[in-house]
């Protein structure tokens, strides 16, 4: 097995060779930005706020039931029915009604029950993921799907050709000879520098993290399937900071809306077999979700869509968890927007990261929220990879889903949107728990930082749109 050092400095070379074609073939044109799919959201937005102003979502007794539940609490849900709906008609799905949505916190309990769930499939079990690793975790998630071939149950796997490069060819192979049905996504090519049209150049990747098994169970979040600790950059590429453990979250999805996310699936896989038209399964809870996927295009940017209407939708509190962060103008505006206007608006940021770029990137947007009125944390202990967000109590989400440039342009990625006062209190205690393991990063600590913090802030400037 190779270790998580070599992956990491491998998958760094790759991209290298990525950006250098990339800006080769560029020449002098100007660097291409996220306006046009702003533009697409806004006025999308626009048109559905003239044309429906008092719109509910999509219909059904039991989100109609739900809402009403949802409206009863002491604290309200302010506008909660055209929040929804806004939300339904950016996205172009419903929020579905009678689901059961369970936090995973980190990858030892997330292996866990997703093992569980495997060991039981009878139909199917389908995995997207980015990474895959030849380690002791991806060994062992091998040796069950193997297992559940064998049993006659049908395994597709798509794994990411960028996120899994240093796991063996004969790793998979192995996997391909037992049965289990194995795609690579976008495999690397000498073509695939090249911004090539219909999302086939080398930066179009799949970060999305899904496994749904029999179309009942799905679990979607922000781990990939490698071993749970990994060693943080050093201060300057190339060099090796501390091994921690990686700080993820995931959730276990039961109820009708758990097809919806196996058709993601098979946007890429389209010889799984498309059950559509059997019956949903049967309500386990009390959970709208919604399933939001995006994948290459500028109208096709859901999450980034839905992030933003969030936010400039929020009335009371919007508490981020962001293992990347490395926000546009348009995001950056909106978070600066809501705590001018008296949102509670606190983040929850790396304070060591696999990637010493993208740390260093994030932190050039540190003065601008800090004096906007932002609180910013830095979590201590931990390679954070949990990419989270929790609105005025009720609106949660997780899934792949960074705020960079990689998640709102370039990647396929998947989140999960929860409507729930009980599951928003788990993510809010959650965030809290985060918080009181994190720095306060103060406006005052901030514009006292050393000269080398802000020579290495300098130096990642301008490569912000590429980290």
């Amino acid at each position: 097995m190779r270790s998580f050092h070599r992956t990491a400095a491998v998958k760094h070379f790759i991209l290298f060779l990525i950006l250098a074609a990339l800006i080769s073939s560029a020449g002098c044109m100007s660097m291409p930005h996220v306006g046009p799919a702003f533009q697409y959201y806004r006025s999308r937005q626009a048109s559905l706020a003239t044309e429906c102003p008092h719109q509910k979502p999509f219909s059904s007794p039991a989100v109609e039931a739900a809402v009403a539940s949802l409206k009863q609490d002491p604290r309200g849900a302010d506008n909660l029915e055209h929040r929804m709906a806004m939300q339904e008609a950016i996205s172009g799905h419903p929020f579905v009604a009678g689901n059961r949505v369970t936090l995973l916190v980190n990858r030892p309990a997330a292996y866990n029950a997703m093992f569980k769930v495997i060991r039981d499939a009878k139909k199917s079990v389908n995995i997207e993921t980015y990474t895959l690793s030849n380690d002791r975790a991806g060994y062992a998630f091998a040796n069950l799907l193997i297992e559940k071939a064998a049993e006659g149950v049908h395994v597709n796997l798509i794994y990411d050709s960028i996120g899994s490069i240093c796991s063996s060819p004969a790793f998979f192979q192995r996997l391909t000879d037992a049965g289990v049905k194995v795609l690579p996504f976008n495999p690397i090519t000498p073509l695939s520098g090249l911004p090539l049209r219909g999302g086939c150049s080398g930066d179009h990747r799949d970060h999305r993290k899904l496994i749904v098994v029999d179309d009942s169970v799905a679990f979607v979040g922000s781990a990939n399937i490698s071993d749970v600790c990994g060693t943080t950059g050093g201060v300057f590429p190339g060099t090796t900071g501390d091994r921690l453990p990686w700080r993820d979250t995931d959730v276990e999805i039961e109820g009708p809306v758990v097809p919806i996310f196996d058709a993601g699936i098979r946007e890429h896989r389209p010889d799984i077999a498309d059950n559509s038209h059997l019956q949903p399964p049967k309500p386990h809870g009390n959970d709208l979700v919604m399933a939001v996927a995006s994948t290459w295009g500028k109208t096709k940017r859901d999450n980034y869509f839905l992030y933003l209407n969030a936010i400039n939708s929020a009335r009371r509190s919007i508490a981020l968890t962001c293992s990347y962060f490395i926000p546009d103008k348009h995001t950056l505006d909106a978070l600066i927007a809501a705590a001018r206007r008296g949102v509670d608006v606190k983040i929850i940021l790396p304070h060591k990261s696999d990637s010493t770029l993208a740390l260093y990137g994030g932190r050039n947007y540190y003065g601008r929220l800090l004096k906007a009125g932002v609180k910013l944390y830095e979590r201590r202990g931990v390679i954070l990879h949990a990419k989270t967000g929790v609105i005025d109590g009720v609106w949660s989400t997780v899934g792949s889903d960074n705020m960079d440039y990689w998640s709102i342009l370039r990647n396929n990625e998947l989140n999960a949107v929860i409507l729930s006062r009980s599951f928003a209190k788990k993510m809010e205690t959650l965030f809290e728990y985060d918080r009181k393991h994190s720095d306060r990063i103060t406006l005052e600590k901030w514009e006292h930082r050393s000269a080398l913090e802000r020579l290495l802030e300098l130096f990642t400037y301008p490569m912000t749109y590429w980290l």
